[in-house]
């Protein structure tokens, strides 16, 4: 059995390098490196005001808001949502989240169908100076 507890998870804060407010704390609780097959998790907070800024990523995820409220933008399309709703984001499909409450918002991702997800950025990253994030590279 693989299990995570979310309520005990260690995140890495993530800043983009030109772009102020965009920024995250984020971690992956579940994925090929924990012994996943066929899917994959992302956990991240967002303060008020902050973003985690336009990307793809190459598998649909299903976004699920735990705390907070976010403005969900999702190809051409927003809307906003909040806790207890989800989102669906087709693979390759551009999306941002923006946090437009007055407290941290809380998201966990669901990916279907793989176990390794890379997701491109429009913006580079800090401190990892990149744009990709490809979970094959973390354990």
């Amino acid at each position: 059995m693989i299990t995570t507890d979310l309520n005990t998870l260690e995140l890495a804060e993530f800043t983009a390098k030109s772009k102020p407010g965009q920024r995250c704390k984020a971690t992956f609780p579940l994925l090929g490196a924990h012994g996943t097959t066929d899917s994959a998790t992302v956990y991240f907070e967002l303060a008020p005001g902050e973003e985690l800024g336009t990307h793809t990523d190459s598998a649909e995820e299903l976004l699920f808001i735990l705390e907070g409220q976010v403005e969900a933008t999702i190809g051409t399309e927003k809307a906003s949502i909040s806790k207890g709703q989800l989102a669906v984001v087709p693979k390759m499909e551009r999306h941002n989240l923006k946090n437009t409450g007055n407290s941290t918002a809380k998201v966990l991702g669901f990916f279907g169908g793989a176990n390794n997800i890379i997701a491109t950025f429009d913006e580079v990253w800090l401190p990892t100076e990149s744009n990709r994030v490809d979970t094959s590279l973390l354990g």
